[in-house]
């Protein structure tokens, strides 16, 4: 692998707007007079892990759970500071992109963590399936990021966004720096 760029996930100052990356995939939030909380469930222990660690990165604490069918997950704690952000993607109980969301190094490195997988020579970029409506958006906004996906698997219970060719992915791996620090988390990450 090249040179990382200075726009990559590792020099960008983190944000609570980075959150953004969680709702991309198939993440959730929750109100409450005491604030907001955002949490989204994971396939593997060290996804939920680095999600903690990069979450907390963005200013607001959070933790591994477990969910109601067992699964992993991260979650941050309730709180206000995050209630700008789940109205911006949450429109009553629909999930909505903003429309002029374009996701910073930092949102796509979360996406990665929460939903990225390899598929061969390719990577995917997992979407939430109960939001349809949010799929042709956030292709539009990874174009917007400079990384041209195609829409996949919208007719199963996997929909992603497929990055594929030197360039694209290049171009994803600048922005998403290394994989976590966590062994498992190297096979699910993109290469060139």
């Amino acid at each position: 692998m090249g040179q990382l760029s200075f726009f990559s996930a590792e020099t960008d100052e983190p944000s609570l707007e980075d959150l953004s990356g969680l709702f991309a995939a198939h993440g959730q939030s929750s109100f409450s007079p005491a604030g907001s909380r955002v949490s989204i469930v994971v396939d593997a222990q060290w996804r939920a892990d680095a999600l903690v660690e990069d979450i907390e990165l963005c200013g607001v604490r959070a933790h591994p759970a477990v969910s109601d069918e067992g699964s992993p997950m991260a979650r941050t704690e309730t709180s206000k500071s995050l209630d700008a952000l789940t109205r911006s993607w949450v429109k009553g109980a629909v999930k909505t992109m903003p429309a002029d969301w374009v996701p910073s190094p930092r949102a796509l490195r979360l996406w990665a963590i929460a939903a990225g997988r390899r598929e061969e020579d390719r990577y995917l970029l997992g979407l939430d399936p109960h939001a349809p409506e949010t799929h042709s958006p956030l292709a539009t906004a990874l174009m917007r990021a400079g990384i041209a996906p195609t829409l996949v698997g919208t007719r199963g219970h996997s929909p992603a966004l497929r990055i594929a060719g030197r360039r694209r992915l290049s171009r994803l791996l600048e922005n998403i720096g290394a994989p976590p620090g966590h062994l498992d988390a190297v096979g699910f990450w993109p290469t060139v």
